[in-house]
């Protein structure tokens, strides 16, 4: 049985590094071989969005579809 992690964001892309942050902890596991998980609620659903993009972070939607395409499984 494969293990299994589920990472919860709900701040917008671009106000804290919380994005950021989610989706190195994603990314890391995947690249561990994880079973990943995120849900994303309240703000969290605008990083998401395409055509968005914040000065100084990565673009999240981009990102995001990036580790989807690798395995990360979302709830929105």
């Amino acid at each position: 049985m494969a293990k299994k992690i589920t990472l919860i964001l709900n701040t917008s892309p671009y106000n804290y590094e919380n994005t950021y942050t989610a989706m190195k902890i994603a990314e890391a596991a995947l690249d561990r071989g994880l079973d990943t998980h995120l849900v994303a609620s309240t703000d969290g659903v605008y990083c998401f969005l395409k055509g968005q993009a914040g000065k100084g972070l990565p673009n999240a939607a981009g990102g995001f579809r990036a580790l989807m395409d690798r395995g990360l499984k979302v709830s929105l």
